[in-house]
């Protein structure tokens, strides 16, 4: 717990740091190069390296590099967000809850990577937020989405919330399915403790969301879960690295 602590703390000064480099930086920087996905790619890497953490990858190749999509993953722990920046070779936006903008610092640095404030607790606030995002989507820019809506244990994938899909449908951008195996053992749910361990990604095809109508959406939904899980299991057996 001890190593834990130490961690936690490492950890909060290098978000904090970067954060307040995405603030400065971010009137001056493109989407090129020198990016604010990079800072924030950079920042990940950083606090996977700390924690002592090995990542990979596989099927990369799934992603789309020249339109957007919007990725879809299960979540267990804090360190699926790490893990997705720096291993995932495409730009996004996160749709975030609402509670994590109020964050002093970190806040101001979300809105600066053009991230999606989510209220859950007001669904009119929450149907902007999603038009919002769509708008964006079609604009071209990727978008990251956890569709448990919430963390897991360990081992489990919860069943998947619509309101992602709903946006999913109205932009007409496909749906990327990815696994996260490992994250629960490094961090688990409402636990400060810190493991080194590994956590690999399983990226799989995309899906076109063009084939389904509003009225095929639990199809949809359920072809995606599906997909998450058989990777997730496979992922287990075979994560040796």
């Amino acid at each position: 717990m001890y190593r834990s602590a130490i961690l936690i703390l490492i950890g909060s000064f290098i978000t904090g740091l970067y954060s307040l480099i995405v603030i400065i930086f971010s009137p001056f920087v493109r989407e090129g190069e020198f990016s604010i996905h990079r800072i924030a790619r950079s920042w990940a890497k950083a606090i996977l390296a700390v924690s002592g953490v090995d990542s990979r990858i596989s099927g990369s190749f799934n992603v789309y590099l020249d339109r957007p999509q919007i990725f879809m993953a299960n979540h267990q722990s804090v360190f699926d967000i790490f893990v997705v920046l720096a291993q995932l070779p495409a730009q996004f936006r996160w749709i975030a809850k609402k509670e994590l903008f109020e964050v002093p610092i970190f806040g101001g640095a979300l809105r600066r990577t053009g991230s999606i404030e989510l209220d859950r607790k007001n669904r009119e606030r929450a149907m902007v937020s999603i038009d919002e995002a769509a708008r964006k989507i079609r604009e071209g820019k990727s978008v990251m989405t956890f569709p448990e809506g919430t963390r897991s244990r360990p081992g489990q994938i919860r069943d998947f919330k619509k309101g992602v899909f709903h946006l999913a449908m109205k932009a007409g951008v496909p749906i990327v399915p990815i696994s996260i195996i490992g994250s629960g053992e490094i961090m688990e749910t409402k636990s400060m403790r810190i493991r080194p361990g590994k956590i690999l990604l399983i990226v799989d095809k995309p899906i076109n969301t063009s084939d389904y109508s509003m009225d095929d959406m639990d199809t949809l939904v359920e072809q995606v879960h599906e997909v998450i899980v058989r990777n997730y299991e496979q992922g287990k057996k075979e994560m040796k690295f």
